[in-house]
Protein backbone atom coordinates (compact mmCIF):
# COMPACT_ATOMS: atom_id res chain seq x y z
CA UNK A 1 0.00 0.00 0.00
CA UNK A 2 2.87 2.06 0.05
CA UNK A 3 2.96 2.56 -3.96
CA UNK A 4 2.46 6.28 -5.21
CA UNK A 5 -0.72 7.67 -4.51
CA UNK A 6 -3.44 7.73 -7.32
CA UNK A 7 -5.47 11.20 -8.28
CA UNK A 8 -8.62 10.57 -9.83
CA UNK A 9 -8.61 14.23 -11.63
CA UNK A 10 -12.33 15.26 -12.34
CA UNK A 11 -12.37 18.70 -10.88
CA UNK A 12 -8.66 19.96 -10.48
CA UNK A 13 -9.26 20.36 -7.31
CA UNK A 14 -6.49 17.94 -5.64
CA UNK A 15 -3.56 20.59 -6.60
CA UNK A 16 0.00 18.89 -6.60
CA UNK A 17 0.19 15.55 -4.93
CA UNK A 18 3.97 14.65 -4.50
CA UNK A 19 4.84 11.39 -6.43
CA UNK A 20 1.27 10.90 -7.25
CA UNK A 21 -0.07 9.68 -10.66
CA UNK A 22 -2.48 11.72 -12.17
CA UNK A 23 -5.13 10.01 -14.60
CA UNK A 24 -7.25 13.66 -16.21
CA UNK A 25 -10.85 12.84 -16.11
CA UNK A 26 -12.19 16.05 -16.69
CA UNK A 27 -14.10 14.86 -19.66
CA UNK A 28 -16.92 12.79 -16.93
CA UNK A 29 -17.34 15.77 -14.31
CA UNK A 30 -20.34 16.68 -15.95
CA UNK A 31 -22.09 13.36 -15.89
CA UNK A 32 -20.72 11.87 -13.25
CA UNK A 33 -20.40 14.58 -10.53
CA UNK A 34 -22.94 13.93 -7.65
CA UNK A 35 -24.95 10.76 -9.73
CA UNK A 36 -25.37 9.20 -12.82
CA UNK A 37 -27.50 6.08 -14.30
CA UNK A 38 -25.73 2.56 -13.55
CA UNK A 39 -25.12 2.68 -17.80
CA UNK A 40 -22.51 5.43 -17.01
CA UNK A 41 -20.86 4.05 -14.28
CA UNK A 42 -20.13 0.92 -15.80
CA UNK A 43 -18.59 2.92 -19.09
CA UNK A 44 -16.01 5.12 -16.24
CA UNK A 45 -15.23 1.83 -14.37
CA UNK A 46 -14.23 0.44 -18.27
CA UNK A 47 -12.23 3.58 -18.75
CA UNK A 48 -10.47 3.14 -15.17
CA UNK A 49 -10.09 -0.62 -15.31
CA UNK A 50 -7.85 0.24 -18.71
CA UNK A 51 -5.88 3.51 -17.08
CA UNK A 52 -5.71 2.61 -13.31
CA UNK A 53 -2.11 1.09 -12.58
CA UNK A 54 -1.85 -1.92 -10.92
CA UNK A 55 -0.48 -1.09 -7.95
CA UNK A 56 -1.12 2.42 -6.05
CA UNK A 57 -1.20 4.16 -3.03
CA UNK A 58 -4.03 6.23 -1.54
CA UNK A 59 -6.60 7.54 -4.30
CA UNK A 60 -7.53 11.17 -4.62
CA UNK A 61 -10.98 11.91 -6.54
CA UNK A 62 -11.91 15.65 -5.95
CA UNK A 63 -15.03 16.83 -4.43
CA UNK A 64 -17.51 14.70 -2.21
CA UNK A 65 -19.57 14.74 -5.69
CA UNK A 66 -17.36 11.75 -6.46
CA UNK A 67 -18.07 9.99 -3.15
CA UNK A 68 -19.59 7.09 -5.46
CA UNK A 69 -16.29 6.36 -7.05
CA UNK A 70 -15.28 4.36 -3.47
CA UNK A 71 -17.61 1.59 -4.81
CA UNK A 72 -15.26 0.19 -8.09
CA UNK A 73 -12.34 0.73 -5.95
CA UNK A 74 -13.21 -1.34 -3.15
CA UNK A 75 -14.86 -3.54 -5.51
CA UNK A 76 -11.09 -3.50 -7.44
CA UNK A 77 -9.73 -5.36 -4.72
CA UNK A 78 -12.13 -8.26 -3.83
CA UNK A 79 -9.09 -10.75 -4.71
CA UNK A 80 -8.07 -9.11 -1.28
CA UNK A 81 -11.47 -10.17 0.39
CA UNK A 82 -12.70 -10.82 3.12
CA UNK A 83 -12.09 -7.36 4.30
CA UNK A 84 -14.34 -4.64 6.20
CA UNK A 85 -14.64 -1.02 5.26
CA UNK A 86 -14.22 1.79 7.24
CA UNK A 87 -15.51 5.00 6.42
CA UNK A 88 -15.00 8.60 7.80
CA UNK A 89 -17.95 11.00 6.80
CA UNK A 90 -20.59 13.45 7.84
CA UNK A 91 -23.15 11.71 6.22
CA UNK A 92 -23.95 7.64 6.11
CA UNK A 93 -24.08 7.73 2.19
CA UNK A 94 -26.49 4.49 2.09
CA UNK A 95 -29.66 6.92 1.04
CA UNK A 96 -32.32 6.00 -1.47
CA UNK A 97 -31.44 7.21 -4.90
CA UNK A 98 -34.14 5.82 -7.87
CA UNK A 99 -31.67 6.95 -10.60
CA UNK A 100 -28.50 5.09 -10.85
CA UNK A 101 -25.75 5.70 -8.02
CA UNK A 102 -24.76 9.25 -6.44
CA UNK A 103 -22.46 10.00 -3.46
CA UNK A 104 -25.02 9.68 -1.13
CA UNK A 105 -26.11 6.15 -2.10
CA UNK A 106 -23.04 4.01 -2.91
CA UNK A 107 -22.49 2.63 0.95
CA UNK A 108 -25.47 0.26 -0.09
CA UNK A 109 -23.23 -1.34 -2.54
CA UNK A 110 -20.64 -1.55 -1.27
CA UNK A 111 -22.15 -2.97 1.85
CA UNK A 112 -23.63 -6.03 -0.30
CA UNK A 113 -20.44 -7.19 -1.68
CA UNK A 114 -20.03 -10.44 -0.39
CA UNK A 115 -16.38 -9.78 0.26
CA UNK A 116 -16.81 -7.26 2.56
CA UNK A 117 -17.34 -8.33 6.22
CA UNK A 118 -18.66 -4.74 7.61
CA UNK A 119 -19.08 -1.38 6.85
CA UNK A 120 -17.96 1.01 9.60
CA UNK A 121 -19.58 4.90 8.82
CA UNK A 122 -17.33 6.90 11.83
CA UNK A 123 -18.69 10.38 12.08
CA UNK A 124 -21.95 11.37 11.07
CA UNK A 125 -23.81 14.10 12.72
CA UNK A 126 -26.12 15.00 9.48
CA UNK A 127 -29.91 14.94 9.45
CA UNK A 128 -29.94 12.51 7.06
CA UNK A 129 -30.04 9.81 10.03
CA UNK A 130 -32.69 12.08 12.12
CA UNK A 131 -36.37 11.12 12.06
CA UNK A 132 -37.32 13.49 9.27
CA UNK A 133 -34.91 11.61 6.92
CA UNK A 134 -34.61 8.37 8.41
CA UNK A 135 -37.09 6.57 5.68
CA UNK A 136 -34.81 7.47 2.93
CA UNK A 137 -32.20 5.38 4.51
CA UNK A 138 -31.81 2.05 3.23
CA UNK A 139 -32.12 -0.49 6.26
CA UNK A 140 -31.33 -3.57 4.75
CA UNK A 141 -27.70 -3.70 5.51
CA UNK A 142 -28.49 -2.18 8.77
CA UNK A 143 -30.74 -5.44 9.46
CA UNK A 144 -28.68 -7.67 7.97
CA UNK A 145 -25.52 -6.98 10.18
CA UNK A 146 -23.38 -5.38 7.41
CA UNK A 147 -23.62 -1.77 8.23
CA UNK A 148 -23.40 0.21 11.09
CA UNK A 149 -23.64 4.00 11.83
CA UNK A 150 -21.55 5.49 14.41
CA UNK A 151 -23.19 9.27 14.71
CA UNK A 152 -22.53 11.94 17.03
CA UNK A 153 -25.13 14.51 19.02
CA UNK A 154 -28.48 13.44 16.22
CA UNK A 155 -31.31 11.67 17.62
CA UNK A 156 -31.73 8.38 15.71
CA UNK A 157 -34.49 7.11 18.38
CA UNK A 158 -36.27 5.49 15.31
CA UNK A 159 -33.69 2.90 14.85
CA UNK A 160 -34.23 2.10 18.39
CA UNK A 161 -37.93 1.32 18.02
CA UNK A 162 -37.19 -0.51 14.48
CA UNK A 163 -34.92 -3.02 16.43
CA UNK A 164 -31.45 -1.22 15.04
CA UNK A 165 -30.17 0.31 17.73
CA UNK A 166 -26.88 -1.95 17.75
CA UNK A 167 -26.51 -0.80 14.06
CA UNK A 168 -27.47 3.36 14.77
CA UNK A 169 -25.54 4.45 17.56
CA UNK A 170 -25.26 8.09 18.48
CA UNK A 171 -23.28 9.40 21.41
CA UNK A 172 -22.28 12.70 22.78
CA UNK A 173 -19.42 14.33 20.83
CA UNK A 174 -15.61 13.37 19.72
CA UNK A 175 -14.60 11.71 22.91
CA UNK A 176 -17.42 9.80 23.62
CA UNK A 177 -17.60 8.25 20.09
CA UNK A 178 -14.01 7.52 20.15
CA UNK A 179 -13.91 5.94 22.89
CA UNK A 180 -16.78 3.40 21.56
CA UNK A 181 -15.41 2.72 18.18
CA UNK A 182 -11.78 2.80 18.94
CA UNK A 183 -11.57 -1.23 20.77
CA UNK A 184 -13.87 -2.11 17.65
CA UNK A 185 -11.41 -1.29 15.18
CA UNK A 186 -8.82 -2.79 17.56
CA UNK A 187 -10.32 -6.17 18.14
CA UNK A 188 -10.27 -7.29 14.68
CA UNK A 189 -7.27 -8.41 12.45
CA UNK A 190 -9.15 -8.38 9.38
CA UNK A 191 -7.17 -6.31 6.43
CA UNK A 192 -9.24 -2.58 6.16
CA UNK A 193 -10.38 -0.07 3.53
CA UNK A 194 -10.43 3.23 4.88
CA UNK A 195 -12.24 6.17 2.77
CA UNK A 196 -12.14 9.64 4.05
CA UNK A 197 -14.63 12.35 3.58
CA UNK A 198 -13.69 15.42 4.33
CA UNK A 199 -16.45 17.01 5.52
CA UNK A 200 -16.11 14.64 8.45
CA UNK A 201 -14.01 17.44 10.38
CA UNK A 202 -14.42 20.45 12.20
CA UNK A 203 -14.57 23.46 9.58
CA UNK A 204 -11.05 24.73 11.44
CA UNK A 205 -9.77 21.74 10.13
CA UNK A 206 -10.39 21.99 6.72
CA UNK A 207 -13.21 23.73 4.49
CA UNK A 208 -16.17 22.19 2.49
CA UNK A 209 -18.94 23.97 0.57
CA UNK A 210 -21.10 22.19 2.51
CA UNK A 211 -22.41 21.03 6.08
CA UNK A 212 -19.66 19.60 8.10
CA UNK A 213 -18.91 17.78 11.01
CA UNK A 214 -17.22 17.76 13.81
CA UNK A 215 -14.16 15.88 14.13
CA UNK A 216 -10.72 16.78 14.23
CA UNK A 217 -7.54 15.51 12.80
CA UNK A 218 -6.07 13.94 15.61
CA UNK A 219 -9.29 11.35 16.09
CA UNK A 220 -8.68 9.75 12.34
CA UNK A 221 -5.15 9.61 13.54
CA UNK A 222 -5.79 7.64 16.78
CA UNK A 223 -8.33 5.86 14.73
CA UNK A 224 -5.84 4.31 11.98
CA UNK A 225 -3.40 3.78 14.82
CA UNK A 226 -6.04 1.23 15.65
CA UNK A 227 -6.07 -0.03 12.13
CA UNK A 228 -1.79 -0.33 12.08
CA UNK A 229 -1.11 -2.68 9.62
CA UNK A 230 -4.31 -3.89 8.33
CA UNK A 231 -5.30 -0.89 6.06
CA UNK A 232 -4.63 -2.30 2.35
CA UNK A 233 -6.63 0.04 0.60
CA UNK A 234 -7.53 4.00 0.82
CA UNK A 235 -9.12 7.27 -0.46
CA UNK A 236 -9.46 10.73 0.00
CA UNK A 237 -12.15 13.01 -1.29
CA UNK A 238 -13.94 15.94 0.23
CA UNK A 239 -12.13 18.62 -1.38
CA UNK A 240 -13.76 22.29 -2.50
CA UNK A 241 -14.31 23.04 -6.28
CA UNK A 242 -16.88 24.60 -7.80
CA UNK A 243 -18.82 23.43 -11.05
CA UNK A 244 -22.12 24.43 -12.18
CA UNK A 245 -23.54 21.69 -14.07
CA UNK A 246 -24.94 21.82 -17.75
CA UNK A 247 -27.87 19.09 -16.54
CA UNK A 248 -31.26 21.52 -15.07
CA UNK A 249 -31.70 18.69 -12.29
CA UNK A 250 -27.79 18.37 -11.44
CA UNK A 251 -28.04 22.48 -10.60
CA UNK A 252 -31.76 21.51 -8.80
CA UNK A 253 -29.95 19.10 -6.51
CA UNK A 254 -27.19 20.55 -5.98
CA UNK A 255 -28.84 23.90 -4.68
CA UNK A 256 -30.97 21.62 -2.55
CA UNK A 257 -27.83 20.36 -0.63
CA UNK A 258 -27.18 23.84 0.63
CA UNK A 259 -23.78 23.92 -1.59
CA UNK A 260 -22.44 27.43 -1.98
CA UNK A 261 -19.45 28.79 -4.23
CA UNK A 262 -16.92 30.76 -2.58
CA UNK A 263 -15.41 33.60 -3.70
CA UNK A 264 -12.18 33.21 -5.50
CA UNK A 265 -9.89 34.48 -2.89
CA UNK A 266 -11.28 31.57 0.03
CA UNK A 267 -11.67 28.94 -2.80
CA UNK A 268 -7.68 29.77 -2.82
CA UNK A 269 -7.64 29.73 0.84
CA UNK A 270 -9.93 26.55 1.32
CA UNK A 271 -7.81 24.17 -0.77
CA UNK A 272 -3.95 25.27 0.35
CA UNK A 273 -6.00 24.14 3.09
CA UNK A 274 -7.41 21.07 1.86
CA UNK A 275 -3.92 19.98 0.25
CA UNK A 276 -1.39 20.54 3.43
CA UNK A 277 -4.32 18.04 5.07
CA UNK A 278 -4.23 15.56 2.50
CA UNK A 279 -0.57 15.13 2.48
CA UNK A 280 -0.89 14.27 6.42
CA UNK A 281 -3.35 12.31 5.80
CA UNK A 282 -1.19 10.54 3.33
CA UNK A 283 1.10 9.83 5.38
CA UNK A 284 -1.02 8.71 8.07
CA UNK A 285 -2.88 6.00 5.73
CA UNK A 286 0.80 4.64 4.71
CA UNK A 287 1.97 4.11 8.14
CA UNK A 288 -0.95 2.14 8.69
CA UNK A 289 -0.56 -0.13 6.00
CA UNK A 290 1.07 -3.54 5.91
CA UNK A 291 5.22 -3.42 5.89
Amino acid sequence: MNAAPLVLDFDDACGHVAGATVLPLQSWQESVRFGCSLATFRALRRELDGAMPAQHGTVLMGSGDFHHLSWPLIERMRARGPFRVVVFDNHPDNMRYLFGIHCGSWVRRVAALPFVSHVHVIGITSGDVGWSHSWENYLRPLAGGKLSYWCMNVDAGWARLLGLGGAVRSFDGPQALMDAVLPVLAASSEPTYVSIDKDVFHPEVARTNWDQGILREEHVARALEALSGRVIGSDITGEVSHYEYRAWWKRWLSAADGQEAPSAELLAQWQAQQHALNARLIGLLAAASPH
